[in-house]
């Protein structure tokens, strides 16, 4: 029933809980994971912003520190998702992005990558203590996908 299934994360542990289920979802059905990690995009107004013009060299140098670290930790959570993908003898495909809108960025991999399943966690690092993140609420508001929410 579900062959391609997607499971974006940013590596907390209601993640990692998603990614435990997907795993079982596509054991159990002969599936493949594509595993996603969103990788905000700095915007405008952040913390390299505040350099003055003379200090530019300075802005970029940070500003490209900064997002060599983001991807690193993005690889690491990858990696991790891999690993397990391969204990079970499932194949998994993993991809980062840098984007704007991580919900936007979801849907837009699962449609392009035909996926028929996302399984993810019903709030990330910044939605505890809510009942749905705002990511997986604009992601459960907006795809044609079917999505499975794990707390």
């Amino acid at each position: 029933m579900y062959r391609r299934i997607l499971v974006p994360t940013d590596g907390s542990d209601i993640a990692q809980k998603a990614v435990r289920h997907a795993i079982a979802i596509a054991k159990l059905t002969g599936g493949e994971l594509l595993s996603l990690y969103v990788i905000p995009n700095p915007s405008p107004g952040d913390i390299w912003d505040i350099w003055t013009p003379e200090e530019n060299e300075k802005a970029k140098l940070f500003r490209k520190k900064f997002e060599e670290n983001l991807r690193c930790m993005a690889d690491r959570y990858l990696s991790e998702i891999k690993r397990a993908s391969d204990e079970q003898g499932l194949r998994c495909e993993c991809i980062s992005v840098m984007a704007d809108s991580p919900a936007e960025e979801i849907i837009r991999t699962a449609e392009e990558k035909g996926c028929d399943l996302i399984v993810m966690s019903s709030h990330g690092r910044g939605g505890i203590g809510a009942v749905l993140g705002s990511v997986t609420l604009k992601v459960l508001s907006k795809t044609k996908v079917p999505v499975l929410v794990c707390r």
